[in-house]
Order: C-alpha cells, then sequence, then structure tokens
C-alpha cells in the first residue's frame, strides 16, 4: 500500500520591507515640495507686505500672477492680456460666483498691474483682491 505524505503548507508571510520603503519615498517627496525644493506650478514671486491682510469668503477662486518680467499667468498657464479677456470671460461664464486673486511679485511694474486691472474689469469680474503677506 503506498500512502501519499502530504507536504506541511508553508504559512503566508506579509513582506512590510518593500511597504516601507514606498512610504519613505512618499515622505521624503512630501518634505522636498512642502520646503518648495521642488518648486510647484506657476511663477514663482515674492509677495508685498501688508499691514492688515483679510480673507476672501468666495465659492471659486482663480488666481493670476504677475511675474517680474511681465509674464501674466491665471491658473498656472501663460497668457497675454488679449487671450486673458477671453480666459476670464469664459470663467465668468462656468463660476458665477468668482473672486479673482492678484499674486504680483514685489519687483513687478505697476503698468502691469493697471493692464491686468482694465482686462479684469472688461470681463465682469468684479471681486477682486490683491495677494500679499503679513508684515
Amino acid at each position: 500500500m503506498f500512502i501519499w505524505q502530504n507536504e506541511p503548507r508553508r504559512k503566508a508571510r506579509i513582506e512590510i520591507i518593500p511597504m516601507i520603503d514606498v512610504m519613505m519615498f512618499l515622505l521624503v517627496f512630501f518634505v522636498l515640495i512642502s520646503m518648495n525644493v521642488i518648486p510647484a506650478t506657476g511663477l514663482k514671486t515674492e509677495l508685498p507686505g501688508s499691514a492688515q491682510p483679510e480673507r476672501l469668503n468666495r465659492a471659486y477662486h482663480a488666481v493670476i500672477i504677475i511675474g517680474a518680467q511681465g509674464r501674466i499667468q491665471l491658473e498656472g498657464k501663460d497668457y497675454d492680456l488679449t487671450s486673458l479677456g477671453i480666459a476670464l470671460g469664459a470663467l465668468k461664464q462656468s463660476h458665477k460666483d468668482i473672486d479673482l486673486v492678484i499674486d504680483g511679485d514685489k519687483g513687478s511694474e505697476l503698468q502691469s498691474l493697471v493692464d491686468v486691472m482694465d482686462v479684469v474689469k472688461t470681463s465682469g469680474i468684479t471681486a477682486v483682491s490683491i495677494a500679499a503677506k503679513k508684515k
């Protein structure tokens, strides 16, 4: 008579070393992004200071960035003044309760701000503020 011998079953093991490696990489990237070592999208600006900054309470915030060299960005995309007006009109149509935050570098020209404000005014957006940091 032949008897089959059952091999002992191997217990399943959960390997946690690869999981720890993945978590370490996620932690490193999070720290680098939060320290601005890896730049975020958009122009890098240095905000002017204000003694009394306020927070806006609106449903949708759109951000226009005016760079030191006169570059203009809306929501991370480059625009000139003509195409900015078209993009703002489209934003106004899609979001009824919208406010605009102008984030200008303190080295940018005042004329660039006035030009952007004219385009914003013609697009019909009335809630506009200028970003500043507390002194």
